[in-house]
């Protein structure tokens, strides 16, 4: 049996169910298009009916269509060559003047990395096509800024049940298929918008059942993400308490990162009193993510979810509408812009713990801040040399910990003479061990102070013994170059 959901594809925009005005924002693109001569992002969830929008609005424009999707390999080079080629060119047939339209499916799957340019070289081809270009997207925000700013965009939203069940009851009528109206109406409900999904749907149950009752269609809900951004929109506009928790569910996302998409985009939609509640249940759902942070229990996730969704959900106090430019976690960016600095702190730590035998916890948290007030700015030099050469610490690492630059002089010669330091301590460790005769002459000097010692049994008498004293006393009071307080302190 052939795949309804081509069989029955839209062959112009009228046939397009589901969104009116999407539908007339593309065709009045497409119209003005000389105008403009701007590309198009048509963005909503998967089996809205992008693609076949674009589709059926080439044949209403009588265009032909050159079409690029995730299953080719989308590299620069693949893009200039296909899209490119025909988005520059002006004709379709040797001597013609007609227009094409390029079709670039799931152009949020282009990445700069994966498909070796691919991003840039869209990016750079819809600034200067010659032909119009509709870019198809399920996560808009997945395209890159510069892609977003170069081209219009629409966006097509789920389909309601209301208009899904007259689709399906067309489609059984030209197949003959028995229905029951209570079971299309069940299908459209359970298929969350997806009116590709609730073709698919209709058509496996068609094929194992000779009348469609609502019995006979599974009453379990479709197994289906809800996108970040259609949560938000439940949780800030839509949905009461209870509904924002249940939406929540179906969010691919940990309470950790929820709590910071929430946090970062609930001043976009509420204001004063609203908004002063809302953070106050945010707020109270940290807490909780401490406590799970604090205890690893993570039964605690359930009072956090609670407080973050349910919670800030109550804190609406009138009705919201409207189209909202929600945007990833700044916490993100600012993780991302400390990561260098965050880097240093790590290396420095595991030095510590390495060579003081203690947890790189107990480096970061209590160690590192003395050795920074110790070493400020370098001002006890000889310290810091020290510090340096224990930790095995370059100019990078020393300027973390003192707050110098790590491009100075002065960093730079306190790295060099810790180098020269840790040299000649491996010189010195190392000389008694090689040298030819170290240990014969060791063993000879112990004979010899045996032999001494059995000759004059009374020891050394009171003259010597008062100048080996004076000797000693003479040592101890002479300062030691090599400590620098660096041992009392670790």
């Amino acid at each position: 049996m052939a795949d309804w959901t081509e069989t029955y594809r839209p062959t112009t925009l009228s046939e397009v169910r589901g969104n009116d005005k999407a539908r007339d924002a593309l065709y009045e693109w497409a119209d003005t298009w000389e105008r403009h001569r701007t590309a198009v992002i048509v963005h909503g969830s998967p089996g809205v009916g992008k693609t076949s929008a674009a589709h059926a609005l080439a044949a209403d424009m009588g265009w032909p269509t050159i079409e690029l999707n995730t299953s080719d390999q989308r590299t620069a080079s693949v893009i200039e060559r296909v899209a490119g080629e025909a988005a520059m060119s002006g004709t379709l047939t040797a001597g013609g003047a007609g227009r094409r339209l390029v079709v670039l499916d799931e152009a949020d799957n282009i990445h700069g990395t994966y498909d070796r340019g691919g991003a840039r070289a869209v990016t750079r081809l819809v600034k200067e096509a010659n032909q119009p270009m509709v870019l198809i997207a399920n996560e808009f925000y997945d395209i890159s800024r510069g892609l977003r700013d170069a081209c219009e965009t629409i966006e097509f939203r789920d389909v309601s049940a209301r208009s899904i069940v007259p689709v399906l009851r067309d489609i059984c009528r030209k197949e003959g298929v028995e229905y029951d109206e209570e079971a299309l109406r069940a299908i459209a409900e359970q298929t969350s918008g997806d009116l590709r999904s609730a073709v698919n749907d209709l058509q496996a149950l068609a094929e194992s059942h000779e009348e469609l009752t609502k019995e006979a269609v599974v009453t379990g809900e479709r197994d289906r993400s809800l996108g970040i951004f259609e949560f938000m929109d439940d949780l800030f506009k839509e949905e009461g308490p209870e509904g924002a928790l249940r939406a929540s569910y179906a969010v691919d996302e940990t309470p950790d990162d929820l709590i910071n998409w929430i946090e970062d985009n609930v001043p976009k939609v509420y204001t004063t009193a609203e908004l002063a509640d809302a953070y106050g249940a945010i707020g109270r759902a940290d807490v909780w993510l401490g406590r799970v942070r604090a205890t690893q229990n993570y039964s605690y996730w359930r009072y956090a979810a609670d407080n973050m969704t349910a919670g800030v959900a109550a804190a609406r106090r009138e009705p919201k509408g409207g189209w909202t430019r929600y945007g990833p976690p700044s916490y993100w960016s600012k993780l991302g812009r400390s990561r260098a600095a965050r880097d240093r702190r790590d290396y420095v730590a595991r030095k510590i713990a390495e060579t003081s035998g203690i947890s790189m916890a107990s480096a970061r948290r209590e160690v590192l801040p003395f050795l920074a007030a110790m070493t400020h700015h370098c001002a006890d030099r000889e310290l810091t040399v020290e510090v340096a050469a224990r930790y095995e610490l370059d100019e990078e690492h020393v300027a973390f910990v003192t707050g110098s630059g790590k491009d100075t002089k002065k960093v730079g010669s306190i790295v060099e003479d810790a180098r020269e330091r840790r040299e000649e301590a491996v010189v010195e460790g190392s000389a008694g061990a090689f040298e030819p005769g170290a240990r014969a002459s060791g063993s000879d000097e112990s004979e010899e102070l045996a032999t001494e010692a059995e000759e004059d049994p009374e020891g050394p008498d009171e003259g010597e013994e008062s100048e080996s004293a004076a000797e000693g006393e003479g040592e101890e009071s002479e300062p030691s170059n090599d400590q620098s307080g660096l041992s009392d302190f670790v």
